[in-house]
């Protein structure tokens, strides 16, 4: 029986052995082929063992800012954040200092104020079922600044998680030209989708870099390891050529216009003839980037073909100056002309009976310049000047979605009236850059918003736009004779264009009022379907500045026409732009001396101010000494000028600078004051003087603004008498001696 026994125990010894045998061969051979392939389930240890190991953060880069030319932020990536709430209990270790939301209407009540938000609504969301929740878009991408207010609060369970975003600290201003981008939350990526963000996305994009190192499982890193780091990659930095300042001043103005006359659409671009750039660009509707309230997704300045009116009159004449076949002086018939069964009549359907072209020219006669097509340049050569002014092409502007007009030139009818701007259509932009060849002596300059862009670490320009002349479709001579004939379509009795004169400045410039197609064929009807524009420069002499200005359907009152909303918009914009950049008015140096006859300015500077002042007034001039010093250093009119009897002169001498008292000074001899002085003027209204913001006698220095109100010499004759009557009044009512 014990022997049984043993024999059992043997042969149970001998199994666990062979099993445990087999188990460590079949260990040993897991061993090595892991050891030779690494592999495990199809998964490579060591990646793994790196991936649990290895530790990897995330070091942001900035996507690029945009600027104005003078380096005024238009556009740029700020610090944002989200507010969160712990709901989760557990997240509390010590009771003393809860991690989470504790008293969810007391939280509620003072979160709900500064999210903007219904009590009610913060409490709901504090009440879920959930570990953790945000508050919707009332708690997304909040500031800096509000986030320090909730801090202040010291709710439990209230924290922060740090994003960027994307900022537009102007709103609406040039939106249509910077445009917006749109976070891919999936890719973790911001992409341009309109714009400059759009067009250059490929410069401002960043790309985010990381440091990687060997760490514990808390995420520390190993003592005596190497670390990895990938640098972020900024964004570049784009500078354009838009002017913060004069955009301003057209966004004003454009909602001004939007307000008081409802239109359906405002288009306006100001531009430097000489180089192309464009100093601003707007439209209405707009939006706001940062809010993407978007009612349409195309820049009409540059996407908007329409038939421009009588603006493309302007390159009509040009075409008739440039050939030789145009005589200002020659008479003709108003009030209709024949071509084959089609009758082309002027916009009073009458005519003015026997007129001159130049007339015509100025009361924008549709008959003078389908003679001009038909008779004197004929239909073959002016259809080459509309492919010189680049009628038939995209200007190549550097922003998205540029389109192009179509020049419809196959029946006798249409060759006609594109000389008059109907049946044609072209773009905004494409006028601009047309006009450029008239005020830029025949050269044709290509438009651009991009002026440079530039490397945010090393300051390197990566790219850099340059004027560039596309064509020269007339000569300097021709170019200077379109300015004169334009000019007297402001200032003429008979121009269309008087609604556009700027007082100490001079304009040139063509009206236009476009009509609308009818979807049911023809066109719209009725006393507002049209686009009123305007097309002008200034100073007319030597043009520093370009403008075109679209109002389509304006509601207008019976008493007034399709400029008044459009002449609001350019002549305040065009004014405050030539003072803010120190255009001198044109009534000085070139101006004076176009005139044969006037009292000639002499050299004054470095004599005496007591002996010039004697002289002058000797001459019949108006001394204004600035100063109070003993010599002359700069006086305006310059030497050589040619001024009127009873003109101003304005002498600064070597003494402090003090301000005169300029009321009931016309703007021009206030600019004389704000030349020498290098002040920064703004006005308000027409006429004279009726107030400053200087107080007279008070020390000025370079750079101070000088704020005059004006009012019509009527108004300024009435208030002087009203003032005169109330001195009298007070000095009888005084003590008598």
């Amino acid at each position: 029986m014990e022997r049984k026994k043993h024999s059992n125990t043997h042969k149970g010894a001998a199994i666990l052995f062979f099993l445990f045998s087999l188990l460590f061969f079949v260990l040993l051979a897991r061993f090595i082929q892991l050891q030779v392939t690494g592999v495990a389930d199809g998964q490579v240890l060591a990646a793994k063992a790196e991936e649990k190991y290895k530790q990897k953060r995330t070091i942001e880069a900035k996507r690029g800012t945009i600027f104005d030319r003078n380096g005024e932020v238009l556009a740029q990536d700020v610090p944002s954040y989200t507010v969160i709430a712990v709901l989760d209990p557990k997240m509390t270790t010590d009771p003393d200092h809860p991690r989470h939301v504790v008293d969810p209407q007391k939280t509620a009540k003072k979160l709900a104020p500064l999210l903007k938000m219904d009590v009610d609504e913060v409490k709901r969301i504090l009440t879920k079922d959930a570990k953790q929740v945000e508050f919707g878009a009332n708690g997304r991408n909040i500031s800096y600044e509000l986030k320090e207010k909730i801090e202040a609060l010291n709710l439990p369970g209230i924290g922060f998680i740090r994003d960027t975003k994307r900022f537009y600290p102007n709103g609406n201003f040039a939106s249509y030209v910077i445009g917006y981008v749109q976070k891919n939350n999936k890719k973790n990526e911001t992409v341009g989708k309109m714009g400059i963000e759009k067009s250059l996305d490929k410069h401002l994009r960043e790309k985010d870099g990381y440091v990687s190192f060997a760490g514990d499982i808390s995420g520390f890193r190993l003592p005596n390891t190497k670390e990895t780091v990938v640098p972020p990659d900024n964004g570049a930095n784009v500078y354009l050529t838009i002017d913060q300042k004069i955009q301003t001043f057209l966004e004003d103005a454009m909602n001004d216009v939007e307000k008081q006359y409802k239109p359906k659409k405002i288009i306006a671009i100001v531009a430097d003839p000489k180089t192309g750039k464009i100093l601003a660009m707007g439209t209405r509707p707009s939006f706001d980037p940062n809010k993407r309230n978007i009612q349409n997704y195309f820049n009409d300045a540059i996407s908007y073909p329409y038939e421009p009116g009588s603006t493309m009159k302007i390159f009509t004449l040009a075409a008739a100056i440039n050939e030789g076949v145009y005589n200002g002086n020659e008479q003709y018939r108003s009030g209709y002309y024949k071509v084959g069964p089609n009758i082309i009549r002027d916009h009073n359907k009458v005519g003015w009976g026997t007129i001159t072209f130049n007339e015509g020219v100025q009361r924008s006669s549709n008959v003078a310049f389908s003679i001009l097509v038909k008779e004197r340049l004929g239909e073959d050569r002016f259809l080459q000047y509309l492919h010189r002014f680049r009628f038939d092409k995209k200007t190549g502007i550097d922003l998205p979605g540029e389109a192009v007009g179509q020049i419809h030139y196959k029946y006798p009818i249409e060759r006609i009236t594109t000389g008059f701007g109907q049946g044609t259509s072209v773009t905004p932009i494409q006028q601009i850059q047309a006009a450029t060849a008239i005020a830029n002596g025949g050269k044709m300059m290509k438009p651009y918003v991009v002026d440079r862009i530039v490397d945010p670490d090393t300051g390197k320009v990566i790219a850099r736009n340059k004027p560039e002349v596309v064509e020269q479709p007339i000569t300097k001579e021709t170019a200077k004779q379109v300015l004169d004939i334009l000019e007297t379509v402001v200032t003429s009795e008979k121009g269309t264009g008087r609604p556009y004169q700027i007082e100490g400045y001079r304009v040139a410039g063509k009206t236009g009022t476009a009509q609308i197609p009818s979807p049911r064929g023809g066109y719209l009807t009725g006393y507002e379907n049209y686009i009123f524009s305007f097309l002008g420069m200034a100073p007319k002499e030597d043009p520093r500045l370009i403008m075109y200005v679209a109002v389509q359907q304006p509601k207008l009152s019976y008493t007034e026409t399709g400029a008044a909303p459009v002449s609001h918009i350019f002549t305040s914009v065009m004014k405050n732009s030539l003072q803010y950049l120190h255009i001198q008015p044109s009534s000085n140096k070139k101006a004076s001396k176009e005139k044969s006859k006037g009292i000639e300015i002499g050299s004054y500077a470095g004599r005496s101010t007591e002996e010039v002042v004697k002289e002058l007034k000797e001459r019949g001039l108006v001394p204004i000494v600035i100063g109070n010093g003993r010599q002359i250093e700069e006086h305006v009119p310059l030497s050589g000028d040619k001024v009127i009897a009873g003109e101003r002169v304005v002498l600064k001498t070597d003494g402090e600078a003090v301000m005169p008292d300029v009321r009931g000074w016309s703007l021009r001899d206030v600019m004389k004051v704000a030349e020498l002085l290098e002040l920064r003027p703004s006005t308000k209204g027409n006429g004279y003087v009726v107030s400053q913001n200087i107080r007279p006698g008070a020390l000025v220095k370079k750079g101070d603004y000088l704020i005059v109100e004006l009012e019509e010499p009527r108004k300024w004759n009435e208030r002087m008498e009203q003032e005169q009557k109330e001195a009298s009044e007070k000095k009888s009512d005084g003590p008598v001696d």
